[in-house]
């Protein structure tokens, strides 16, 4: 990474996409190939095979609810199927959270190992990233505590404007959820956005929880626009890879041929395990740009300091000492 920091609030679109792609090739052979294969080929794997599995139970459930007032041992057996199926839901989203923050956490401070020029290694980052896991666990489950706040909140207006217009007039009640749902999906990008930005936030910075949420806030204005489109074009490219696994694979059946089938689910398996890493690559880049954008310099001795702590015992830093002097362009 040898663009100044001053230089990297011009970044674009390309631009991020650029420096990303420029950090995980010039060091993929020596630690990205290592991380991605232990943590993030796992989590793609999950998130195929929770399609996989879901297709075999979901039509099972769906016949448990249309036969559910028969009481025969037929009946019985849909019913072991959807306990079957929400433990395995439970199961995947655990296991999901679980590589997913280990994937954050390992990628991020590899990332911010090279900007430091720290010397680091694979036994480095995995030592690192139990300890940076506990931090990113509290600010998962704050925005947890956020989406569900958030979306109580939308459901409880949605019910007050049905109630209001309807009152006003008749007409106006069936556009109302149309709005209130396209709001409510924009707030939503939002604190996903947030979300992302938040956790690099928490292994980069003293913060966690709600700080580095609103740490995350503070940051990402001005920078919200190229975020949304590459958090769009990252879900959409994400979305067609799993379409194109059930469609292919759990969908094809014989018609495709089982040596077809493997090859094309090895393919979405190795485009999904791509992506994932060069997303969190993406994420990195937007804290630097967006750090840039509000002229806030990181001291890379600082920085380089708090990436050590997690090495040793952790003692947090004072936000003044981790965060960074502004500077003037």
């Amino acid at each position: 990474m040898d663009r100044k920091q001053e230089d990297m609030q011009f970044l674009g679109l390309f631009g991020i996409f650029q420096e990303a792609y420029k950090i995980i090739f010039s060091w993929r052979k020596k630690f990205f190939t290592q991380i991605a294969l232990t943590l993030i080929l796992p989590l793609s794997f999950i998130n195929l095979a929770h399609t996989e599995v879901s297709k075999l139970l979901f039509p099972n459930i769906i016949h448990n609810q249309i036969f559910s007032d028969e009481a025969t041992p037929k009946y019985n057996n849909l019913s072991d199927f959807s306990i079957t199926f929400w433990l395995f839901e439970a199961a995947y989203s655990t296991f999901a959270v679980f590589f997913s923050l280990l994937s954050i956490a390992a990628v991020v401070y590899t990332i911010a190992c090279i900007y430091t020029g720290r010397e680091v290694t694979f036994d480095k980052v995995m030592r690192g990233v139990p300890k940076i896991w506990k931090r990113l666990m509290l600010t998962c489950l704050s925005t947890f505590v956020a989406f569900f706040v958030y979306s109580i909140v939308a459901v409880i207006l949605t019910l007050i404007f049905i109630t209001v217009v309807y009152f006003v007039s008749t007409d106006y009640v069936a556009p109302v959820p149309i709005v209130l749902g396209i709001l409510y999906a924009a707030g939503f990008v939002y604190m996903v956005i947030v979300l992302q930005l938040a956790n690099v936030v928490t292994v980069l910075e003293d913060a966690s929880g709600f700080h580095a949420l609103s740490r995350s806030k503070a940051l990402i204005k001005g920078k919200m626009g190229v975020s949304t489109i590459l958090l769009l074009m990252f879900s959409i490219s994400v979305w067609l890879v799993q379409v194109a696994f059930q469609k292919l694979v759990v969908d094809g059946g014989e018609s495709l041929g089982l040596v077809n089938r493997v090859a094309v689910g090895i393919t979405c398996l190795l485009l999904l395990f791509n992506l994932n890493l060069f997303w969190l690559a993406i994420g990195t880049v937007i804290y630097l740009v967006c750090k840039s954008y509000h002229h806030e310099n990181i001291d890379k001795f600082a920085l380089s300091d708090h990436l050590e702590a997690y090495l040793g015992e952790y003692v947090p830093l004072k936000t003044k000492d981790v965060q960074f002097e502004e500077f003037n362009v």
